[in-house]
């Protein structure tokens, strides 16, 4: 085994890391207040080549790794965790299913503005009735004319606002009793199509979060992405990806609250010594330590067994799993290591517990990995 990062890994995980340094965490907790959108950063970030990182050059990308596609989730969600959900929606759900999935020409079309930065990447798969059970799809789309008539709603979607175009899934039909569900590419300036950014939410504030209405959207049949009745499949394929990306996002969550604990903990004097000599203190700052590389490894043999070809899925639930529940442990412990001003939204840890809770819950909970990594195993 070799865990050093190649060159190339190491030169983003260098370039990376200034910029967020630098360009995104000074405004973190102003954007946290305001709900006010990273634009500026994310012009930035297509400047550098950030945006199509793993996807292939001819169209726009970087001909990048997953594992360097997982460090710089990290490192964004480090210094924001909404610019880093921001980031890692744009790439794994946005990108990724045109990528995989999309003919030459869709990938020209499609893929390629969202490598440039012209527009994020979006994913509609959660509907008010279909989200841990994704198989209640209940957005229609009915063939006629050479067009899909697509009806419905979706919600909790991510980038929405700022995107030209996004995948989603609806019904086309139905077999024996069970739905026919296929992705479709739709333009979000289609007539008939609404983006809905009005939801209240505990963290990522400066994240875009949207719901999706449908009323008679026309797209061509040439904008179905991949085969007819395969658009769960594709969106279970792609929602693997998705997760290497929550449990690198996690890992950078984790890895924020520990670094400012322990300075806290270095710093804050109790009883005529620092709190950091203290067993007590000791004792939680070492299982933070450790939880978060245990994680950050995981992450990283998901991302490095993906860009083998080798199976991924149990690896990319586990990571995802692990990290986000160790994320919500690492920022619990950072607010009580810095007492009442953990309590404080100055000092940031208060943040990243409320950031790290939806990590337990986007591309699937919790219970619902626990479900995919028992089946894996063979239960």
């Amino acid at each position: 085994m070799n865990f050093d990062l190649t060159s190339e890994q190491s030169m983003i995980k260098r370039t990376i890391r200034e910029f967020a340094e630098e360009e995104v965490a000074p405004g973190a907790i102003e954007r946290d207040k305001t709900k006010q959108f990273p634009t500026e950063i994310f012009k930035k970030l297509g400047e550098l080549g950030m945006l199509g990182l793993p996807f292939p050059e001819e169209y726009g990308g970087a001909g990048a790794d997953t594992v360097s596609f997982a460090i710089v989730t990290e490192e964004l969600s480090k210094a924001c965790a909404s610019t880093g959900i921001t980031y890692s929606a744009h790439i794994s759900l946005g990108g990724a299913p045109i990528n995989l999935f999309g003919t030459e020409e869709q990938k020209q079309r499609y893929l390629t503005p969202i490598c440039t930065g012209e527009s994020l990447g979006a994913f509609g798969l959660t509907e008010p009735n279909a989200g841990s059970d994704a198989g209640g799809t209940q957005t229609t789309a009915k063939e006629e004319n050479g067009e899909y008539i697509i009806n419905g709603s979706k919600c909790f979607i991510t980038n929405a606002s700022y995107a030209n175009h996004l995948a989603m899934t609806a019904i086309t039909g139905e077999q024996n009793g069970i739905k026919e569900i296929t992705a479709i590419i739709v333009p979000t300036d289609a007539p008939g199509f609404k983006v809905i950014d009005n939801y209240e939410k505990m963290g990522l504030n400066a994240s875009n979060t949207t719901e999706l209405v449908m009323d008679n959207v026309r797209v061509p049949v040439e904008n179905l992405l991949g085969k007819k009745g395969e658009g769960f499949k594709q969106f279970l394929i792609t929602l693997d990806g998705g997760r290497i990306g929550i449990g690198a996002m996690a890992v950078g969550v984790a890895q924020a609250a520990y670094e400012r604990a322990l300075q806290y903990a270095q710093e804050r004097k109790q009883f005529g010594k620092s709190l950091s000599k203290f067993q007590a203190i000791q004792f939680k700052l070492a299982d933070m330590a450790m939880k978060i590389e245990l994680a950050r490894n995981m992450v990283y043999k998901a991302a490095w067994l993906k860009d083998q070809g080798r199976p991924f899925s149990k690896e990319a639930s586990m990571c995802k799993l692990y990290a986000s529940e160790i994320a919500m442990q690492v920022a619990d412990q950072a607010v009580q290591i810095h007492g009442g001003y953990g309590y404080m939204r100055e000092y940031e840890v208060e943040r990243y517990m409320r950031d790290a809770k939806l990590l337990e819950i986007g591309e699937g909970t919790s219970e619902v990995q626990r479900m995919v990594i028992a089946r894996l195993i063979g239960c």
